[in-house]
């Protein structure tokens, strides 16, 4: 919705986009929605891209030729379909130097956006492409003979749900055993970071998810429908726009480096949720920290601690300020690199300062000891490293110059 009334309001129409939830069921109702309530162009998503094509007498090409529609505009009571998902794959690959020509390309799914990406890759030149489902068919292989006779494929395209919110743990295939891939492709694009493309990254593997796909689409559709031609320019911008907005800035580092006031001055300057994880964990367990850890000790402390990462984590376009520990546990970390970018606020030693309300640090030698069992840990787990030795306002300043420049 974002996308489209900004285009609305920059075209200088008078309209509004909204989601309208739609159950199979009552897809064929559509046409007499349409007409009911004046709609006069719609966008359809998963699952029903083919569903559709029921009741549309009218495709534009590229709608024929995939089979799936994913825009529908109303032209004088005239239902027409259209196909922008073409136009997002195709610029999402081009945005991200993915080159398929001449490659051997596995595309994960069956479904309609599944033969959007075989057109878009046969428009490309790709060398060889074969489709990967559960059922095998005769358009299809089966996963296991994926592994088996496909192990040199050099491009994987997932464009199944596996991985998307809220189930952002799963991945739809095992990347590591495609020792010559080059790219990695995830339609998905909630959360801006699904696990099959970390894995893919930690491989040293071109790997990037379908944010930018949504929005090159989005223009298009807008363009369907306010009749103005939307440039690239536009289009990487929004793309950029849309992705700070529904990424999460999750800031880690030591206690008293400044987590929660510099989060709550980033949250302030970007127009952000903030969250602070200590916060959340009292509010779960009814007690301050220092009381919990007495009563039930670390271990306990940190189940709690991972539990509320992880709901946190979930959060689209949020500051999350976490406890100092939490790189301790490489779920939390995992959890917080999926859905957003992670900030290793790095406060000199002799800077940091030691307390009763910090149960692991009350002391100078405490502090210093988790610091250097730490640091490493911090700086490993970072995208993006800041030195904290400023005021709070400068180390704001330094993180969102270092995100936008990162194009974070």
């Amino acid at each position: 919705p974002a996308i489209h009334n900004a285009a609305f309001a920059a075209a200088g129409i008078r309209g509004t986009y909204v989601k309208l939830p739609t159950p199979e069921a009552e897809v064929p109702l559509l046409p007499k929605v349409m007409e009911s309530y004046g709609i006069e162009g719609l966008n359809v998503t998963i699952p029903h891209k083919q569903a559709v094509l029921s009741f549309l007498k009218t495709l534009s090409p590229a709608a024929e030729k995939i089979g799936a529609v994913n825009t529908v505009i109303n032209k004088d009571g005239r239902l027409i379909g259209y196909n922008t998902d073409f136009f997002g794959l195709s610029e999402m690959l081009d945005y991200n130097n993915a080159d398929i020509k001449g490659k051997k390309v596995l595309i994960l799914g069956s479904g309609g956006t599944s033969k959007t990406a075989f057109a878009v890759c046969t428009h490309k030149g790709a060398g060889e492409i074969i489709r990967v489902s559960r059922s095998e068919s005769e358009d299809t292989v089966s996963y296991e003979n994926a592994y088996l006779h496909h192990s040199d494929a050099q491009v994987i395209i997932n464009t199944t749900p596996v991985g998307m919110y809220p189930n952002t743990e799963n991945v739809p295939i095992d990347v590591s055993k495609f020792g010559l891939l080059e790219a990695v492709c995830d339609c998905v694009y909630n959360p801006v970071n699904t696990e099959l493309v970390l894995r893919a990254r930690e491989m040293g593997i071109n790997a990037f998810t379908g944010l930018y796909m949504l929005v090159a689409q989005g223009a298009l559709a807008s363009g369907l429908f306010t009749g103005r031609e939307i440039e690239r320019e536009e289009i990487e911008r929004t793309y950029k726009d849309v992705l700070i907005k529904k990424s999460n800035i999750a800031l880690i580092g030591m206690p008293s480096c400044g987590k929660t006031t510099v989060g709550r001055l980033l949250s302030k300057k970007l127009g952000l949720e903030f969250f602070d994880s200590d916060d959340e964990i009292v509010k779960k367990v009814g007690m301050s920290i220092p009381e919990y850890f007495e009563k039930y000790g670390e271990e306990a402390f940190r189940d709690v601690e991972s539990d509320v990462l992880k709901r946190l984590a979930l959060q689209s376009g949020a500051v999350i300020s976490t406890g100092g520990g939490c790189i301790k546990r490489y779920e939390n970390v995992r959890a917080l690199e999926r859905c957003g970018t992670i900030v290793y606020i790095d406060r000199p030693l002799e800077l940091l300062t030691f307390g009763q309300d910090r149960p692991l640090s009350q002391s100078k030698e405490a502090v210093k000891r988790l610091y250097n069992e730490r640091k490493s840990l911090y700086e490993a787990y970072c995208d993006v490293r800041v030195c904290g030795a400023g005021s709070a306002e400068d180390v704001r300043d330094k993180i969102i110059d270092t995100l936008t420049k990162k194009g974070k």
